[in-house]
């Protein structure tokens, strides 16, 4: 079978109309949330990406296209349920109730930093909002998925992991472990495979000769299906069928997104090498935000003034959270030795006190010069 035999289910029609038998039943509260979640996304991704160029931050990876299946998973669960996200999935955090003050505290690995300055920029996590770091090893997130998952089954928790994964990450081991013990013990997990169409610099038909990512879950015994990762109304409906599957016993579901990544892997990643020239315009003619914002104008939510206002808005909000990270202290030096033993063992204890110890000669030091020094 032919990967281009088989079509995405896609909800958002060319026109800005939808298809009555597939959109999911949402308010119009809800609807304009959804806007903001991808908008909120896209904004933050444009600012990083400059940041990083200027050298204030050290790494970034943008989300820019792929948005809607993002966002449209993240809606679909409720707040006791888990996310373990890919690289670029820190808006679902964002949608979830994490402010951006929050976001940029991690970027900059702050004292507020709730992971405390220890992982790299576009690696957050929190409990607040129940979503858990990615690694950059790549696809480790899905055994750890899957074990949420089936623990929630084991302790009959009200719970379903929602899991993100990239089309190159169906290639490594983990993911085959994690779906083969989901399909085996039907635990509550929803997979979405965000296919970018590009793994790096490894387009998605060296990847996989599959009819598509998704078709795997056959040979897992789980159900799947195949989406419009860049209709946003579709990624939620497929999204929220799958949850209710799994919160009601009926096990995990494995869900293609078909999207694209616009910009670059990440801002050590130069795409203009290897992909295709007018590739990414033409892509740029299916982006997410315009195509919900063409619905949204439909339905007489949203028009040119509602917009600039929407974006003037997220935009200040998100500079003032920029300020506040630039202007906090880095973590104490004593984090480097918490959070990992319950009661700190006696060789931490001497390593902390004499890191402490040459600090305080070295201030101290620095002080003195200062005090001597001529003009």
């Amino acid at each position: 079978m032919e990967q281009q035999a088989l079509r995405p289910q896609s909800v958002i029609r060319p026109d800005g109309t939808t298809d009555p038998a597939l959109e999911p039943v949402l308010s119009e509260a809800q609807l304009l949330r959804l806007y903001r979640g991808m908008l909120t996304i896209r904004l933050v991704d444009t600012k990083m990406l400059t940041l990083q160029r200027q050298g204030r931050i050290a790494f970034y990876g943008t989300a820019t296209g792929e948005e809607a299946a993002i966002i449209g998973p993240a809606a679909a669960i409720e707040p006791r349920d888990w996310v373990f996200p890919a690289l670029r999935d820190a808006g679902a955090m964002l949608y979830r109730g994490w402010s951006l003050e929050q976001f940029c505290h991690q970027m900059w690995g702050t004292a507020n930093d709730t992971l405390k300055g220890r992982m790299q920029p576009c690696h957050p996590a929190d409990k607040a909002v129940n979503q858990v770091s990615w690694s950059s090893t790549i696809a480790t997130q899905l055994p750890h998925a899957m074990g949420m998952a089936m623990a929630a089954k084991l302790k009959g928790d009200d719970i379903v992991a929602l899991a993100y994964v990239g089309d190159g990450g169906t290639s490594e081991g983990d993911f085959h472990v994690a779906m083969n013990f989901a399909g085996v013990y039907r635990v509550p997990l929803v997979t979405i495979i965000q296919n970018n169409q590009w793994a790096i610099s490894v387009p998605a038909s060296a990847q996989s000769a599959a009819a598509c990512f998704a078709i795997k879950g056959e040979a897992y015994g789980i159900p799947w299906s195949l989406v419009d990762g860049n209709d946003v109304l579709a990624m939620y409906g497929a999204t929220a069928a799958a949850v209710a599957r799994a919160r009601t016993g009926g096990g995990p579901t494995l869900i293609e997104a078909r999207t694209y990544r616009m910009g670059a892997h990440s801002t050590s990643d130069d795409a203009s090498r290897y992909r295709p020239v007018g590739e990414v315009e033409l892509w740029q003619r299916n982006d997410p935000i315009d195509r919900l914002g063409a619905v949204l104008r439909n339905k007489g939510l949203l028009d040119d003034a509602a917009d600039g206002a929407l974006r003037e808005e997220i935009t200040a909000t998100l500079t003032k959270a920029i300020e506040a990270a630039e202007r906090a202290p880095p973590p104490a030096l004593t984090t480097l030795f918490t959070d990992v033993f319950k009661e700190q063992p006696w060789h931490l204890r001497e390593a902390q006190a004499q890191l402490l110890a040459e600090r305080r000669e070295q201030v101290d030091g620095t002080e003195m010069t200062k005090q001597h020094s001529f003009p």
